[in-house]
């Protein structure tokens, strides 16, 4: 099993969004960082876990547990002219953008802000703590993911 962080700003998609879906499940769509594709085409398998992380607002931080559920496939927003996410270069045929699907597992006890990660020496190697990283998704060891969970 891996572990992997994947980053959102709640005012467009929040983990109480995914805890409200009919099925709980929703599509991680529109990610347009080649690495981050990489990721989740090559390397997430399901039943991988995932914090879900709040960006981009008043405290950032992890807010949610899920787990990658179902393989990746291409994703159709790169093909709908009316989304926001369309890449004309990207073909059915030969599909440049893949995604997959999450599952809501649970709630953190409590946000664990950014700026409270940034004190822990264990996590001092983590990606997300790295500074001017700006990826969407990125891994997390088996260690720096069990310490987060005893921050919680």
């Amino acid at each position: 099993m891996n572990y992997w962080l994947m980053k959102s700003e709640p005012n467009a998609f929040s983990i109480d969004d995914l805890a409200h879906r009919s099925d709980q499940t929703e599509p991680w769509d529109g990610v347009r960082n080649y690495q981050a594709r990489n990721f989740m085409r090559d390397q997430m398998k399901v039943g991988d876990q995932v914090f879900f992380y709040h960006s981009n607002c008043d405290v950032p931080g992890i807010v949610g547990i899920m787990e990658v559920a179902g393989k990746s496939y291409p994703d159709p927003t790169a093909f709908d002219p009316h989304s926001k996410y369309f890449d004309p270069k990207s073909h059915p045929a030969d599909p440049r953008w893949f995604l997959v699907d999450v599952k809501y597992c649970r709630h953190t006890r409590r946000i664990i802000p950014l700026a409270e990660l940034k004190e822990h020496e264990p996590l001092e190697g983590m990606q997300l703590l790295r500074k001017g990283n700006r990826l969407s998704i990125m891994p997390v060891t088996k260690k720096q993911w069990d310490y987060i969970l005893r921050l919680e």
